[in-house]
């Protein structure tokens, strides 16, 4: 024959490991050569599968570190309290672990710096601290495990699917644990990650019922994932953390993952970078059980946003509704209890003497004080009610 015969471009699967199993996902040759030249073929990740660099997450860690300082040299424990844990740090140095134990700020700090407080979203319309609690964090130890939690969560994602949709998908998974915490806890101030933190681990588990037929030993992967969101669901209810964040932001995510993180079946892929002569009936790009979930929870994220808003700016508190839903954040055992009420107390001063009694308790405390500021006395206040 005058003409060469020439060989269609092959896509191949490799296979990757992620999430505890193995995922595939194809590659075109970047070049091609017939069989009969012996010649090596080369391979690279086509764009549907291509893997990122990941630097958004590490920067989001950045900016939680530097918010963390910063709310830390507003705070200025030695200025504001009687007394600070770790004096030698100066202004960095901590509120007495009385009133905080995660080795942080006060809650008037907190609260300076932009935490969640219902009343100041409401009545105030300050409804930019549904965003800004999720860069405030109430200690050390608050900031050091959601930060390695991010870190560890979302590079995998950012690499796998790129820093836009994971990055948009944070905000809102973020945003989603706000609101819903809103709903439900009235007289306390929220901050932390945790929100967001959930909505990763949920889009990863829906990111695997979408794409469930491109993996290798799911059922093992799926386990895996349901056991950890369990766990640490079980977390959210012991006192002084905010669960109604986590199911918000865990159900935020988990709907997210349908809609960002969907991917096109290797029978569409195979054919799109295949040589036209010899493609064959055109394949859909996603099966129909993939745009069923994308439809149905674009649908419910708008509904779920839009009336959650709704009723968080008209005042609505979901306890009212629902009378068992307390048992979600915090479960009373014989150990604990799941008292949150916020402190107050009555204060009296005479010349040089500061004379507080708690609300809450009737303890009366005299400090030798005058003049003092009101951050320092609703620390002291603080101090005295725990």
């Amino acid at each position: 024959m005058a003409g060469g015969v020439h060989s269609q471009p092959e896509i191949q699967i490799q296979v990757h490991s992620r999430k505890g199993g193995n995922s595939v996902y194809p590659v075109e040759p970047a070049t091609t050569t017939t069989a009969s030249s012996g010649g090596p073929a080369f391979y690279r990740e086509i764009k549907h599968f291509k893997k990122w660099f990941p630097w958004l997450i590490p920067s989001f860690v950045i900016v939680n570190v530097v918010t963390f300082l910063v709310t830390m040299y507003v705070n200025n424990c030695p200025h504001n309290s009687v007394s600070c844990y770790a004096g030698f740090l100066g202004r960095f140095s901590f509120q007495p672990f009385s009133e905080n134990p995660l080795l942080g700020p006060s809650s008037t700090t907190l609260e300076k710096m932009g935490a969640l407080d219902v009343n100041k979203v409401v009545r105030e319309h300050q409804g930019w601290r549904l965003i800004t609690c999720m860069w405030l964090h109430g200690g050390v130890f608050h900031l050091l495990a959601n930060m390695l939690s991010l870190l560890v969560i979302g590079i995998r994602l950012e690499r796998e699917f790129g820093f836009v949709r994971i990055g948009v998908l944070y905000i809102i998974a973020g945003l989603g644990g706000s609101l819903f915490s809103a709903l439900f806890i009235k007289s306390n101030i929220s901050v932390g990650a945790s929100g967001a933190l959930f909505g990763l681990l949920g889009s990863m588990l829906s990111e695997l019922i979408i794409n469930w037929t491109i993996y290798a030993n799911k059922i093992a992967v799926l386990v895996t994932l349901v056991v950890i969101i369990i766990i640490n669901l079980a977390v959210g209810l012991l006192p002084h953390v905010d669960n109604f964040a986590h199911i918000g932001g865990f159900v935020s995510g988990f709907l997210l993952g349908f809609v960002f993180l969907i991917r096109p079946q290797f029978g569409w892929v195979s054919q799109r970078y295949a040589s036209r002569a010899y493609s064959t009936l055109a394949k859909p790009k996603f099966k129909m059980y993939q745009m069923v979930l994308w439809v149905v929870s674009l649908i419910l994220l708008i509904i779920g946003f839009t009336s959650g808003l709704v009723m968080l700016f008209r005042g609505v508190d979901l306890n009212d509704h629902c009378s068992w839903c307390h048992y979600m954040s915090c479960l009373p055992t014989s150990r604990w209890s799941c008292n949150t009420e916020p402190v107050s107390c009555m204060s009296e001063q005479t010349s040089n003497q500061l004379t507080l009694t708690c609300s809450n308790s009737n303890k009366t405390r005299t400090y030798s004080l005058s003049n003092p500021s009101t951050s320092k006395i609703q620390g002291l206040c603080t101090q005295l009610c725990r």
